[in-house]
């Protein structure tokens, strides 16, 4: 499969590389394969070339497999603490000045990013820099530790500190909605708590603490780098030998072997909120990881439900009751698990209590009669769309070169974008009715009454368990 993708790499075909359980795509989708070629270095680091013409400008794009969910208790942040670190100076690199040298070499798209299942740092440069941005992304590979300092990494943990209070601490609904996700996922459990951290475990970091998670997770055994755009392939596999191929690796880590949560009841949070000045309600219940089955169904029933002016929420609570400011439906999909959340936040004088009577019965009425075909052909476009427009830039958060990323790491197969879209091609009304019925039950969600104290009503009785 490799000398397939590499043929058409070269020959400017589209290659489609399917995994073994992958079904046979609708006529015209396999154009919608990204040409690439992957291979390994001997030190375990992966390698996926994709080379795309329509710009004289090429995307490096760096993941390592870590995340939150990598994290130890007691020592969480760590990951993105790393997020950070890594822009600070390596053995060659001067302190701060990474970023600076990438933007007088003309880099746009440059920035790194943290999330539970893995770290990613990114930058789009013109074709003739390339070799500069792989000269800095392997110098931080190597040789960060070589600068660390306990000054660095003191200054770090302030400025991160300082994105939790913004982020977080002093953020609308921000420390409400981190008490429903600690609901979800109960710790020791690694999604538990919040990406950024929490203040104790920020101050307790070390720089040997942080010295042995960079041993351990960013090693080129759990990396993958990834070039695409305008660029020769044989001089940059050569470049690639030049500046990655000869860093030591350790064995590849492994990541944790959790059992999923299960929520068996409802649980009521009654938070009071200090610093938004409306009341928010939430709903959120665990559903199947990205990209399993399951994840594209919950996708499509929160387009339906809280997705433009059309859905089933906006109109309900919005426009035709006007009980709500605005409404929103999601499904965060993740690696481990993913959640499917309903947020509401109230207009003046409506309670919290009103907009959960309002969006249960909708709810209800999926349970009972699912939706329409038009509904889900609405939902399948947005989500063409959106992958499609995103596949148009070969850098930055959602390009070509994350795209690639994203499916190496979830199912090992790089050009996956056709097979992803052909889930939403498979999901219908019943499904839709099932779900509903069978995942987003009153008994196995955690809802989030977030009241400002100018708004605070005696809350109605609600059955299910109740925390602050």
């Amino acid at each position: 499969m490799k000398a397939l993708a590499a043929a058409a790499l070269f020959l400017g075909l589209p290659a489609l590389a399917q995994t073994p359980e992958a079904k046979p795509l609708e006529p015209g989708r396999e154009n919608l394969a990204i040409p690439y070629e992957k291979y390994t270095l001997p030190n375990g680091m992966e390698v996926i070339l994709s080379v795309d013409r329509k710009l004289p400008v090429v995307a490096v794009n760096v993941w390592y497999h870590v995340g939150a969910y990598d994290e130890q208790p007691g020592r969480t942040g760590f990951a993105h603490l790393f997020e950070h670190m890594m822009f600070q100076g390596s053995k060659h690199v001067p302190d701060d000045v990474h970023i600076g040298l990438l933007e007088q070499a003309g880099a746009t798209d440059l920035n790194g990013t943290t999330s539970f299942d893995r770290t990613n740092y990114y930058e789009t440069v013109p074709s003739n820099l390339l070799e500069t941005a792989l000269w800095l992304e392997s110098d931080r590979m190597g040789f960060l530790l070589d600068s660390l300092t306990e000054k660095k990494l003191q200054t770090q943990k302030e400025v991160v500190k300082n994105e939790r209070r913004q982020g977080v601490e002093t953020a609308p609904y921000g420390e409400a909605q981190e008490k429903a996700w600690q609901a979800l996922f109960p710790a020791p459990h690694p999604y538990s708590g919040n990406v950024i951290g929490s203040m104790k475990d920020l101050d307790a970091a070390t720089v040997e603490d942080v010295k042995a998670f960079f041993r351990t997770w960013y090693t080129p055994a759990n990396a993958t780098l990834a070039i695409v755009g305008d660029f020769d392939p044989a001089k940059a596999k050569a470049l690639v030998e030049k500046y990655f191929g000869t860093l030591p690796s350790g064995p590849k880590p492994k990541r944790p072997d959790v059992a999923p949560v299960k929520v068996t009841r409802e649980t009521v949070i009654r938070h009071d909120e200090k610093v938004a000045t409306l009341p928010l309600l939430s709903m959120s219940w665990l559903t199947a990881p990205y990209l399993k089955p399951g994840d594209a169904t919950a996708d499509v029933l929160a387009t339906a439900l809280g997705t433009g002016r059309a859905s089933r929420l906006y109109r309900r609570l919005v426009l035709d009751k006007q009980l709500a400011q605005s409404v929103d439906a999601t499904q965060q999909s993740q690696g481990a698990q993913s959640v499917f959340s309903i947020e509401a936040v109230a207009r003046p004088g409506v309670t919290t209590d009103q907009l959960k009577k309002e969006i249960d019965a909708v709810l209800d009425e999926v349970r009972k009669d699912g939706v329409t075909q038009e509904e889900i052909v609405r939902a399948r476009t947005r989500y063409d769309t959106r992958q499609l427009a995103g596949l148009q830039a070969v850098g930055g958060s959602g390009s070509k070169s994350d795209t690639l990323q994203s499916y190496n790491q979830f199912v090992g197969e790089p050009s996956y974008v056709a097979q992803d879209l052909a889930r939403y091609q498979e999901v219908t009304p019943a499904a839709v009715k099932q779900f509903a019925t069978d995942v987003l039950r009153p008994d196995a969600r955690v809802v989030l009454h977030a009241v400002p104290p100018a708004n605070k009503a005696a809350p109605s009785s609600a059955p299910g368990k109740e925390a602050r």
